[in-house]
């Protein structure tokens, strides 16, 4: 079965609301309407009756799970403000500036997210990156026991690896540069946070290098080293259901033959199906070469370490592109 058909049987097990902030493109309507339509989740769309009349334009919500809110005009508005004064009064915001803040759509649609009203947001056909994550941070922030948030991309290969795995996770390909042996260690485990939303099973991590079990001396080696050993000890101290090992070369992370000669001892066994980068610079040159030359699927960046799902769309996406990213992120919200 394809992948994105198991994300969508997964999201139908307990249908979550989503909220799209930017109810003024099209491409946010037409999806609208197929998300409900394939019963991945209620859909809250933020637009104004100006907007709605003209980026809804030949779209029915008839019988469907759809509400657009005027996030403008909105009596949940005063609410949401006070939530994120309170959030960012420290700061030195003050209620009137966060009711200001309340105007931008996507501030409204986290902090609807951080008030219960809905389980997962879904933006940036229209909204940058930075806006994105800087509005997440603001109004929801990280989730426990994780101190910053990253990325993973999910590979859905044409061939399975050399172990049958058909679906590889690749951390962290988007958000972080250079991430420190404690921020992989989150990365690490909001990436097996993510599995388990989307794929279940048990989650088999490993640290690449370009060295595997000390074969080579750099302190990018140490890092990794590092890392591996104190994302086990988490592991082992919050009963995480995962195998990780580190520091290992793809091809021992990857092929059971391998692994046995280069790493005898490792719990892998070769049979990895998350890969932890060292850095951006690693990470999102092999998940375009693995797209490009392996004609695998990439999904994603999918955001993770976030309190609520909150998942980055490409500027270029189209409806059907929304529609997976839905997806994706109702089945991150049944976990979280």
């Amino acid at each position: 079965m394809p992948l994105m058909d198991i994300l969508i049987q997964r999201a139908k097990t307990l249908v979550p609301t989503i909220v799209l902030p930017e109810g003024q493109d099209p491409r946010v309507m037409r999806a609208a309407r197929q998300i409900c339509g394939l019963g991945i989740a209620k859909v809250k769309v933020l637009a104004t009756p100006a907007e709605a009349e003209k980026s809804a334009d030949g779209v029915s919500f008839a019988g469907l799970d759809v509400t657009v809110v005027d996030y403008l005009s909105s009596p949940e508005a005063e609410a949401l403000a006070t939530i994120l004064f309170e959030r960012r009064k420290s700061k030195g915001m003050t209620l009137e500036q966060a009711r200001e803040a309340v105007k931008n759509r996507l501030y409204f649609g986290n902090l609807m997210l951080k008030n219960g009203t809905a389980d997962g947001l879904v933006a940036g056909s229209i909204a940058s990156t930075p806006d994105m994550l800087r509005s997440a941070f603001h109004c929801i922030g990280t989730a426990p026991g994780i101190k910053i948030g990253s990325s993973c991309f999910v590979m859905d290969l044409r061939e399975p690896t050399a172990a049958g795995d058909s679906t590889l996770l690749y951390a962290d390909c988007g958000v972080n540069p250079n991430p420190t042996a404690d921020e992989l260690v989150d990365i690490a485990i909001s990436t097996i946070q993510t599995h388990k939303a989307l794929l279940g099973g048990v989650a088999k991590v490993a640290f690449l290098s370009f060295s595997t079990k000390g074969s080579a001396k750099h302190e990018i080696v140490d890092k990794m080293i590092e890392a591996a050993a104190k994302t086990k000890a988490r592991v082992a101290a919050e009963g995480i259901n995962a195998v990780v090992d580190g520091e290992l070369q793809a091809d021992a992370a990857l092929v059971p033959a391998i692994a046995a000669k280069k790493a005898p001892g490792s719990a892998l066994k070769g049979d990895a199906n998350i890969l932890i980068f060292p850095d951006l610079n690693a990470g999102n040159i092999c998940y375009k070469i693995t797209e490009r030359l392996a004609g695998a699927d990439a999904y994603g960046p999918i955001l993770q370490g976030l309190a609520k799902p909150v998942n980055d769309l490409s500027r270029g996406c189209s409806a059907e592109d929304i529609v997976g990213v839905a997806a994706i992120t109702a089945c991150q919200a049944l976990v979280s």
